[in-house]
């Protein structure tokens, strides 16, 4: 059994939003795989079923992101999951737009919803997806930095936000059926922008 879980704000206005990237890559993963979301047995919505005779579960919390860890305890008590068995989706101000980075464990990084899952589970060691935010519209100042990850992207980030979306539902997907290890191999190369740039030097 393998769970992808993508962190979020659950109420219409935080949609779109940089801090709700995991949820979007849930939903493109849902959709991609055909899976409904419903409501889970605590605070969270599930969409599961089977990838190759493989059981998938798609997690989205209902408890804010700074309270994922609860939804997240409450998924693992339910399944008798084990942290190795959980990949987390998450955005990440580290990390330029457009990048990915899996790890198999790790600090919380500054992200209160890691932060709150390491708590809840008493362990760092769970697989994380994290999905890259900064650009030039983030704000120099670490006060503002709260406002800033509650904000829609610009208009012209949009393409390499729905470019990145789709390549970690591809790492979501290739994470699950070939493993961990060869998922990192393949998604923590350079990302496409740099590619480009590269090739057109």
């Amino acid at each position: 059994m393998f769970f992808v879980i993508g962190l979020g704000n659950p109420e219409s206005r935080y949609s779109g939003t940089r801090h709700n990237v995991g949820f979007e890559v849930a939903d493109l993963l849902a959709q991609h795989l055909r899976f409904s979301f419903k409501a889970g047995r605590g605070e969270f919505l599930i969409a599961d079923g089977n990838v190759e005779g493989t059981p998938l579960v798609i997690v989205k919390p209902l408890t804010y992101m700074n309270q994922s860890g609860l939804a997240v305890q409450e998924v693992q008590e339910e399944f008798g999951a084990i942290p190795g068995q959980l990949l987390v989706v998450c955005d990440d101000f580290q990390l330029p737009l457009g990048q990915l980075r899996l790890r198999l464990g790790g600090s919380d990084g500054g992200h209160n919803g890691l932060y709150s899952i390491i708590y809840h589970l008493q362990s760092d060691e769970f697989p994380r997806l994290r999905c890259g935010i900064a650009s030039s519209s983030m704000p120099k100042e670490k006060n503002l930095l709260a406002d800033f990850v509650l904000e829609q992207f610009m208009p012209e980030e949009r393409p390499v936000v729905n470019q990145m979306l789709e390549r970690a539902k591809e790492a979501c997907l290739f994470a699950f059926t070939a493993g961990m290890a060869t998922a990192m191999n393949e998604f923590n190369r350079k990302y496409p922008s740099e590619q480009d740039s590269t090739n057109n030097q």
